[in-house]
């Protein structure tokens, strides 16, 4: 097989037809909760119990959800050319992994580990809530979610920088581009591909394929598009 690297990278529109409520749904939760309360540094120092019980909230709604079909696609893809493929994703659920992915690369964390705050200790929690969880290594009970809050910094953003300097194809699927700067990306890397519902001229001329439909309904065209891409 040939060394060509494409990276995957995909948004919260990937995850949204399985049921997970996006903050910038018409019914999301911008309605219920402001980004400075419960996805910020200067929120989580305000009402630290608060924003814990957000991050509880949210990985126990995540266990109820199924992958849908444009993540099983996805995972189908990265198995089929596990040395091709990058997957990249801004999501925190764990449906990519459900569906079968391996080694996904979560640039802003995932809802079912947990941090230690003493020791730096990443581990698993699964779908329960914190409340009495203790750092398996310190013994530490001051642990918190392992989601990336704005003001801080985001380890994971590296593999950004290896985008840049190796990928031959980019494709980006249910993300505005306002937290990651996906236009970049395809001014960057020759091959791009664009899936998301809404049209934004300003984000998307920079992208040589645009495919504006949901990701369930793209999922099959952009596998042939990688396929066709990595054999020729």
């Amino acid at each position: 097989m040939n060394s060509k690297k494409v990276y995957i990278v995909s948004g919260a529109g990937l995850s949204a037809e399985s049921g997970i409520r996006t903050f910038r749904d018409t019914d999301g939760l911008w309605e219920e909760y402001s980004i400075e309360e419960v996805c910020s540094v200067g929120g989580f120092m305000r009402d630290r119990q608060k924003v814990l019980d957000f991050y509880d909230a949210r990985r126990a709604d995540i266990e109820q959800k199924e992958p849908n079909y444009a993540h099983k696609k996805l995972a189908e893809l990265a198995n089929t050319y596990p040395k091709n493929i990058v997957m990249l994703t801004q999501n925190v659920d764990d449906m990519l992994e459900r569906a079968g992915c391996k080694n996904v690369i979560h640039l802003h964390g995932t809802l079912t580990d947990l941090r230690c705050e003493a020791c730096e200790r990443i581990f698993p929690i699964g779908y329960r809530s914190q409340e009495g969880a203790i750092c398996p290594d310190c013994e530490s009970y001051n642990v918190r979610h392992n989601v990336v809050m704005f003001g801080e910094a985001a380890p994971a953003y590296e593999y950004l920088q290896k985008l840049y300097n190796e990928a031959e194809m980019v494709v980006v699927i249910g993300t505005s581009g306002q937290v990651i700067d996906t236009a970049y990306m395809a001014q960057l890397v020759g091959n791009s591909i664009l899936n998301n519902i809404d049209v934004d001229e300003n984000h998307d001329q920079y992208f040589s394929k645009k495919l504006y439909m949901p990701a369930t309904k793209a999922a099959d065209e952009i596998y042939e598009l990688v396929e066709k891409f990595l054999e020729a």
